[in-house]
């Protein structure tokens, strides 16, 4: 169990503390309910811009990292599809510091034109780097264009193409900023060694200034149903050919969702798993194969992805991945199966939870789905799924009119 208080200020931010008297250290984490999903298609790539801007200066802090550091202080920040979260450890004696800063800079960014041609150029540069240059590194800009027709999710984190980021405009990044980055849609949890009226104090006295703002409704076109395979065929100069296959799934607070997380460890996790077993060790048709969930908070993606082995093609590999699925499919689960996977999967939660900055972010995601709680239900919905479960999610996913499929040639290997 996580245990929490929480509170609301007149302007909206939405604050959970966790107290845990035993370590030495405060935590915040802000979670924005902003991402790459409410960007406009001609706009992209903004949420993650935003991520780098954050850290270029606020209204009346001109150097974020510095204070931070000469009190023992350290941060970062994360960008995906649905949320931004920034977070601090702080000394506890020291947690007012991280309270100025974060709340200087949800009050206004400083809006330097410097500061924004230096982190346009890092984005830039990442954009090249990460995703041009690097072998595969293109496959998320195919994938998901691929799998969505009407949803933002069409489009990576990064963006769309380097043009959006290049042509950002200082009023495209003042409007970004005032309709995402507010008291009203932010959620701060505040974990470690704190309480519940020290941090009430420091959130009247750094926040609750901040009047709210006005939040853009979020009107994001539906995903279609799938009725059929969509397949693209890329050849590249890489290291081996690989496939990559997505199938649409439930959302991240779907209660079914912690069953296809459970299925992707059948799969997939660990050597004695029937993708490894199968296809890697006996067979030796992949050199390595993965399948994972996105975890996005709308009907995201089951993957499957991996690199062949010499002189297979991505369309045999696909041929004998289907073999597994259909066998898992009529046949079912071994007996203690999904037991196993169930206890890897809730050692690995809680192990997540001996640090406070991951039970901070978790808090603040959970709260996140309306209900906190969220948190210490996990396992309980776990433990509740049986086999037949499994094989009905597996049913309903890996369908092959669900499925899309990039066949990754490697351009080297096919000359040979």
């Amino acid at each position: 169990m996580i245990p929490f208080s929480t509170f609301t200020l007149d302007n909206g931010l939405r604050v959970l503390v966790h107290e845990d008297p035993t370590v030495q250290i405060a935590v915040m984490n802000i979670l924005y309910d902003v991402g790459s999903r409410d960007e406009q298609p001609d706009k992209t790539g903004f949420a993650h811009l935003f991520e780098h801007l954050m850290f270029g200066g606020s209204l009346n802090i001109p150097n974020y990292d510095e204070p931070l550091q000469l009190v023992g202080g350290e941060n970062n920040a994360f960008t995906n599809t649905d949320i931004t979260n920034y977070y601090l450890t702080v000394p506890a004696d020291n947690l007012e510091t991280g309270f100025w800063l974060e709340s200087d800079r949800m009050l206004s960014l400083s809006f330097d034109p410097p500061v924004l041609e230096v982190q346009r150029k890092v984005v830039v540069e990442e954009f090249k780097q990460r995703y041009l240059n690097q072998p595969y590194g293109d496959v998320w800009l195919k994938i998901r264009p691929l799998a969505y027709k009407a949803h933002p999710y069409q489009w990576a984190t990064i963006g769309k193409e380097i043009s959006h980021i290049e042509n950002a405009t200082m009023n495209d990044v003042r409007d970004f900023f005032f309709s995402h980055y507010i008291p009203n849609n932010a959620i701060l949890v505040v974990a470690g060694n704190v309480t519940y009226e020290q941090v009430k104090n420091l959130s009247e006295k750094w926040f609750a200034p901040i009047p709210a703002g006005i939040k853009k409704p979020r009107q994001l076109a539906r995903e279609p149903l799938q009725t059929a395979k969509r397949t693209l065929t890329v050849n590249a100069k890489v290291p081996a050919h690989a496939l990559y296959k997505s199938y649409h799934m439930q959302g991240r607070f779907n209660n079914d969702f912690y069953a296809a997380e459970l299925l992707s460890d059948i799969l997939s996790r660990g050597q004695s798993s029937r993708f490894y077993n199968q296809l890697v060790k006996e067979k030796k048709i992949f050199t390595s194969i993965s399948s994972f969930t996105m975890g996005s908070i709308d009907p995201g993606m089951f993957v499957i992805s991996g690199r062949l082995g010499a002189g297979i093609t991505p369309e045999a590999g696909e041929e004998e991945l289907e073999k597994v699925i259909q066998s898992l499919l009529k046949e079912g689960l071994r007996q203690g199966e999904l037991q196993k996977v169930k206890n890897q999967s809730l050692t690995a939660m809680e192990f997540e939870k001996v640090e406070v900055i991951n039970r901070a972010m978790n808090l603040a995601f959970a709260a996140l789905s309306g209900d906190a709680n969220l948190i210490n239900q996990e396992s309980q919905m776990i433990e509740a799924f049986e086999d037949d479960d499994i094989i009905r999610i597996a049913s309903k996913i890996l369908n092959e009119k669900n499925a899309n499929v990039i066949y990754y040639h490697a351009e080297e290997l096919d000359k040979t």
